[in-house]
C-alpha cells in the first residue's frame, strides 16, 4: 500500500469557491502536485443566472474562508488553460507526471488526455449518471422532485460524457430547513469524502475498482433561470418536512 503523500495527484477543475475548498481539503492528506484550471467559456443562449447563486457563493466564502474571497492560487500550485484538451495543457500534465487525475467541474475530457493516466483518471458527477447526465444535474433532480437522486458519483472518465464505470456513489445529506443555496456546500463535502475514499482505493490496490453503467441517463443542459425559481421553492418545501 502506498503512503498518501507518495501518490502524485493532479486535479482538473475551475476556479470557484467550492472547487477551491475541495482542493484545499484534499491537500491536507494527499500530494496535490498541480491543479490544472480550465477557463473555457461556455454559456447558454438564454438567461441562466439566478439570485440564489450569489447567495450560495457568499455563504460558501463565509463558511469556508471566513468571508475572504479565496481562489485556487491561494491554496495550491495552479496552471491555467483556456481548454484542458489543448496541447499546452496536455504537455503540462505530462510534465507534472501525476499518478492519478481527479476531474471536478470541467468540460468534456478528450481521449488523448485520458490516455495520459489510463484508468487512473476519475470524475465527480452530481447525481447518478445512469439517470442524469450533463449540466446542472442536481438542479434537475430538484426540478423533478427527485430528492433521492441527490447523490454524488465518482466514475472513470470516458470521452462519452458521464459514461465511465462507476467507482462509488454517496448520498448528499439534507437537513430540516436547509435552503437551495446550501446544497452545493453539502455536495462539496461529499465530493471530498468520496474522493478521499477513491484515492485510498488507489493507494491500497493500485487501481480504481469500478462497475460499468447499465443505463444511459438523460442528458441535460443549462437550467434556465426561470426554472430555478421552482427549484428554490420545491427544495425549501421538501426540507421543511424532514
Amino acid at each position: 500500500m502506498m503512503e498518501p503523500k507518495s501518490l502524485r495527484v493532479g486535479i482538473l477543475t475551475t476556479d470557484t469557491p467550492h472547487h477551491t475548498r475541495f482542493v484545499q481539503a484534499l491537500s491536507e492528506k494527499w500530494n496535490i502536485v498541480r491543479v490544472f484550471e480550465e477557463r473555457r467559456a461556455i454559456s447558454a443562449t438564454f438567461e441562466t443566472n439566478h439570485p440564489f447563486e450569489a447567495e450560495r457563493d457568499a455563504f460558501e466564502i463565509d463558511h469556508w474562508f471566513g468571508g475572504k474571497p479565496t481562489g485556487l492560487s491561494d491554496v495550491c500550485d495552479v496552471q491555467t488553460f483556456s481548454d484542458l484538451n489543448g496541447e499546452d495543457a496536455a504537455a503540462a500534465m505530462r510534465d507534472a507526471a501525476c499518478d492519478v487525475h481527479l476531474v471536478f467541474g470541467t468540460g468534456r475530457i478528450d481521449q488523448h488526455i485520458i490516455d495520459l493516466t489510463p484508468d487512473r483518471i476519475v470524475s465527480l458527477h452530481g447525481a447518478d449518471p445512469e439517470h442524469y447526465r450533463g449540466l446542472d444535474t442536481h438542479l434537475w433532480c430538484v426540478y423533478h422532485r427527485d430528492f433521492r437522486g441527490l447523490v454524488t458519483t465518482l466514475h472513470k472518465v470516458s470521452p462519452k460524457v458521464d459514461r465511465g464505470g462507476v467507482v462509488m456513489k454517496m448520498p448528499i445529506p439534507l437537513t430540516k430547513g436547509m435552503q437551495l443555496y446550501q446544497l452545493r456546500k453539502a455536495n462539496t463535502e461529499v465530493c471530498i469524502e468520496i474522493s478521499n475514499r477513491g484515492l485510498d482505493m488507489m493507494a491500497a490496490y493500485g487501481q480504481f475498482i469500478s462497475q460499468p453503467q447499465l443505463y444511459i441517463g438523460r442528458h441535460y443542459s443549462f437550467m434556465p433561470a426561470v426554472l430555478k425559481d421552482r427549484c428554490v421553492k420545491q427544495f425549501a418545501e421538501y426540507t421543511a418536512t424532514l
